[in-house]
């Protein structure tokens, strides 16, 4: 036996606080137990209501449809941080009358519904076919899912450059003075010093966006698009079942999961040189 065994004898572990039963507790175990029953009941309604040949025959038109929707996402995502640059660049301008225009672009597709946003596009730009026709873009908004991509895209956009915007004036002014203090030019002090930090910040607003957009893109199946939601209306007409929107939610409920980790494991990497 040490001699600091001697001195300091083994003490017994401190007995645990009883947790009393309070309302709170009560209240959150009955919620916890409400949406396990509701789980339960999802998964029994459909192993029972499970009917091969509806499999058989719209699960092509599901993935057909899956297709469809990321081709949009991904398509208007890469279009749209595109388009948002000189917009985020033009709200931080100091000249009144480019920040005017980038304020009100902004303001009115974040403002308004993207819905009445694809309705004025595909609807409204419809009007006016003899004179797309005569600037040859007619073959464009005539299009059912070009209208929805460019629909996308332009609110997209929007939401980004205010996500970049913030970003970029998130990082510390002392960076651009070190920049110019070594003779730095600044394209390239911002492309190599401002963007990348810049970039961290904006990495789960980007995610968050991207998930809302994946969401918001169902609206697209109004116009005709044969998307996810398209597939499954259509499917839907054909059965009256209401499990094809199930079908169609658990869809969505994957992508979103599986964009969530991957968007996690990017945020890891990039910043693992910030963790000690």
């Amino acid at each position: 036996m040490s001699h600091a065994q001697t001195l300091i004898p083994a003490q017994p572990a401190p007995k645990q606080a009883h947790k009393p039963i309070t309302a709170t507790r009560i209240t959150g175990y009955i919620v916890v137990a409400l949406w396990t029953a509701l789980a339960a009941a999802l998964v029994a309604m459909v192993v029972s209501g499970w009917d091969p040949e509806k499999f058989t025959r719209y699960g092509p038109r599901y993935l057909h449809g899956l297709y469809t929707t990321i081709a949009l996402v991904v398509i208007s995502v890469f279009f749209g941080a595109i388009l948002s640059l000189p917009v985020a660049f033009a709200r931080m301008s100091k000249n009144r009358f480019i920040n005017g225009i980038a304020y009100c672009y902004v303001y009115v597709f974040r403002g308004t519904p993207l819905l009445a946003q694809l309705f004025l596009i595909y609807y409204g730009l419809g009007s006016f076919r003899p004179q797309l026709e005569t600037v040859g873009l007619w073959w464009f908004f005539r299009d059912a899912w070009f209208c929805g991509l460019f629909a996308m895209t332009i609110n997209t956009a929007a939401y980004q450059a205010e996500i970049l915007r913030g970003a970029i004036q998130s990082v510390p002014r002392g960076q651009h003075e070190a920049a110019a203090s070594l003779g730095i030019h600044k394209v390239i002090a911002f492309r190599k010093i401002i963007l990348p930090q810049a970039l961290i910040v904006a990495l789960r607003p980007y995610g968050n966006e991207i998930i809302l957009l994946i969401k918001g893109s169902a609206v697209v199946a109004i116009i005709t698009v044969l998307d996810l939601m398209g597939e499954t209306r259509y499917a839907f007409s054909r059965t009256f079942d209401y499990q094809t929107y199930l079908w169609a939610a658990i869809f969505y409920l994957s992508m979103v999961e599986a964009l969530r980790h991957l968007w996690g494991w990017i945020e890891r990497r990039i910043t693992r040189h910030l963790k000690r």
